[in-house]
């Protein structure tokens, strides 16, 4: 049975919350994200966690979890692992590696291929994400075929893990903690919806600080985070970039 915490409705594997999403959206279709499914005319929950709503009509499951289920659309920070013929595997941190063609980057042709090797980092796009297939990743926006951003990261940076609900409220825009970070270091930073970070500094303490930061919000509101952030500006007067 789900229950209501301060708003915030708890869901188990087996419930049904087909009321619950028509009370908010009506009769018009809906959009089910990680821990929903439909069936028989219904949508029910798969994964435990927090029922999340976004208007106007998408709904998912938060919950703390750590291997990643691709979504078409996702971006999402790989890793190389090999190249067979005109493709690389990528590990995406799923179940299986995804794969990339070397025509999917702006400018790619058959004279002028990318430089991609093994070990590097790359920020793509999911444009197939299938149980029965391999899911692929372009490095190109399919809307107007430009990179926007997308492509293979520095290799004067570091890597770690989150887990994945962390990796949506980072990337939320109700959530201000990498524009108030950004206000007083001095960094660049990559958050894939696969949980992985690609974080470049131009010194390690601070990569360091901000790392531990960025770990430590998980479970913080914004009011939270603004005491943390006076601790912040503490240590930066006593250390400055």
């Amino acid at each position: 049975m789900s229950q209501s915490i301060n708003n915030k409705q708890i869901v188990i594997p087996g419930d049904v919350i087909t009321k619950h999403v028509n009370s908010i959206t009506g009769d018009s279709d809906v959009k089910l994200g990680p821990g929903l499914y439909h069936e028989a005319d219904e949508v029910k929950v798969c994964k435990p966690g927090v029922l999340r709503h976004k208007t106007p009509d998408t709904f998912w499951v938060d919950c703390h979890q750590k291997r990643y289920v691709p979504s078409k659309g996702d971006n999402v920070v790989g890793v190389v692992t090999s190249r067979q013929g005109d493709m690389y595997k990528v590990d995406i941190g799923a179940s299986h590696l995804a794969v990339l063609n070397y025509m999917s980057f702006e400018g790619a042709s058959k004279r002028n291929r990318p430089n991609v090797t093994n070990g590097d980092l790359i920020f793509g796009k999911l444009i197939v994400a299938n149980k029965d297939m391999e899911p692929e990743v372009s490095c190109v926006d399919p809307n107007n075929g430009k990179a926007n951003g997308l492509g293979v990261l520095s290799d004067r940076g570091f890597s770690f893990h989150v887990p994945l609900n962390l990796a949506r409220k980072l990337l939320s825009p109700s959530f201000t903690l990498i524009h108030e970070l950004g206000a007083r270091i001095t960094f660049e930073i990559t958050v894939g919806m696969n949980g992985r970070i690609f974080l470049s500094c131009n010194s390690p303490k601070f990569v360091i600080l901000i790392m531990d930061v960025i770990l430590s919000a998980e479970y913080l509101s914004n009011e939270q985070m603004e005491k943390l952030l006076i601790v912040l500006n503490v240590l930066l007067q006593n250390h400055p970039c």
